[in-house]
């Protein structure tokens, strides 16, 4: 039991109880009263219904939270583009690795993008192919005539504009001549996968990462170093491609097929030759 000189235990005030009934007439005052009087005060004023203005917002927010879903920007907005540079960094390797290594029944898209494509490894996937291109053709070009009395070293980057416009152009435009003929033919025939427009965005920019190593070995002037390199790089690059869009062409009608893969692969060989004849165009310009 507590101790009757327990400061911590509840006590009764005996003086309020006597002034109470010494003077009955005194006007007493309690908490509830002034909440409830500030709460008809609020109220009179108009904040209630501010306080009911909220109440839908709160509403929506938890309701977007707990269904997962967000607000779609337009595509002409900064906010559209933000998620698709929204990406760690282990998984843009994943990704470059799956390129690099393609494996007979794994569609990249459903291994590695899982419905999450990126623009932040594209990018600096292309960014970084047209300045190795510029850089392999300039230490190329210098090994070359090193030693000549009468050569004169002069950097040509003037070709990064050439490399970076094919690049871009073909990551950018060939995919959506791609997803244009996809939508097409998925319209045409109901049961054929479809994929989006970023998601082809993405595997073409990925698939370009076997290009990067492939230009660096054309460096030393060796002619059947080069065309290997560029075969095994058209190969990687090429089956990526066809791997992954498969699903979308195969049951479509046969010449479809036929014409669609044949593009494809033809298409990247464009580039691969493109990418051989700027770097032979840094020797050509150094000649004259």
């Amino acid at each position: 039991m507590a101790s009757k000189n327990d400061p911590f235990q509840f006590q009764e005030f005996e003086e309020a109880g006597n002034l109470l009934e010494s003077n009955r007439d005194a006007v007493t005052i309690s908490i509830e009263d002034e909440d409830l009087k500030s709460k008809r005060q609020r109220s009179a004023v108009g904040f209630a219904q501010d306080v009911g203005d909220e109440e839908p917002l709160i509403n929506e927010d938890r309701e977007e939270l707990l269904s997962g879903q967000k607000k779609n920007a337009p595509f002409w907005t900064f906010e559209y583009y933000q998620k698709f540079f929204d990406i760690e960094t282990h998984h843009v390797k994943e990704r470059i690795l799956g390129s690099l290594l393609p494996w007979p029944g794994k569609n990249f898209i459903q291994v590695h993008l899982r419905k999450n494509p990126d623009l932040y490894g594209p990018f600096w996937i292309c960014t970084t192919l047209v300045f190795a291109i510029a850089i392999s053709g300039n230490l190329s070009t210098f090994l070359r005539y090193f030693g000549n009395s009468n050569y004169k070293y002069t950097a040509e980057f003037g070709k990064v504009s050439i490399a970076s416009t094919a690049i871009f152009s073909y990551a950018w435009l060939v995919p959506l001549g791609l997803w244009g003929l996809l939508l097409w033919r998925s319209n045409k025939i109901l049961n054929l996968v479809s994929y989006s427009f970023m998601e082809i965005v993405c595997v073409y920019g990925y698939s370009l990462a076997v290009y990067i190593p492939a230009v660096v070995l054309w460096i030393p002037h060796v002619e059947w170093l080069r065309w290997l390199s560029i075969v095994v790089a058209l190969c990687l690059s090429s089956s990526v491609l066809v791997m992954t869009f498969w699903p979308a062409l195969r049951d479509d009608h046969p010449k479809v097929i036929i014409a669609t893969v044949v593009g494809i692969v033809l298409l990247n060989g464009l580039l691969a030759v493109g990418c051989k004849v700027i770097i032979l165009a840094f020797d050509l310009i150094t000649l004259f």
